[in-house]
């Protein structure tokens, strides 16, 4: 029993060590992962944007902001075309997924429902004008007659309450009652 607690512990032990390890090695990729995005951006940055250097007279000022303004207009082109192709590109995909849609079939198709069926009718639907036994399986059961208790004899005696109601109404209903009374 001893021996047993002492592997658990130990294998517990090696986990949360092996644990330990992977999420040190996991966080210094991480840091690696950054590191290597920012000299990256650091790149692109240097090579697409190049530093800016102020001139001096405001002549050389006047023809950089001609330059940035033309560069400008350039990149808001560039933009401008890329979104036309695409909204040109989605509109294709959403014609050829209507396309699609038509081939497959108009409707969706309606979710199964139980239906009730007799073993006869599913025999027809399976086989066709195949199907010749009759199955029918209730004629095989047994009939089971009903006896009539005491309620139910007193319920048909009473009848319709309205018929009762109507006998027993006016002056000639009082007299049967007093007479049956006697």
């Amino acid at each position: 029993l001893f021996h047993l607690q002492k592997k658990r512990r130990a294998a517990t032990a090696r986990r949360q060590h092996l644990k330990s390890a992977m999420l040190q090695l996991a966080v210094t990729e991480i840091e690696k992962e950054a590191a290597a995005k920012e000299v990256e951006k650091q790149n692109y940055l240097a090579e697409h944007c190049p530093p800016l250097s102020l001139p001096g007279s405001m002549q050389e000022l006047q023809e950089l902001c001609k330059k940035l303004h033309a560069k400008i207009e350039s990149v808001d082109e560039e933009r401008y075309d890329t979104e036309v192709k695409l909204q040109k590109t989605t509109k294709e995909l959403e014609d050829l997924s209507q396309k699609l849609f038509d081939l497959r079939g108009k409707f969706k198709r309606p979710p199964l429902r139980r239906v009730r069926m007799s073993a006869d009718a599913m025999l027809r639907a399976l086989l066709g004008s195949k199907h010749k036994v009759c199955m029918d399986l209730r004629a095989n059961l047994k009939q089971v007659k009903k006896e009539d208790t005491e309620k139910e004899k007193d319920l048909r005696d009473v009848g319709d309450w309205r018929k009762n109601i109507e006998e027993k109404s006016g002056m000639e209903g009082r007299k049967k009652m007093f007479e049956a009374g006697e």
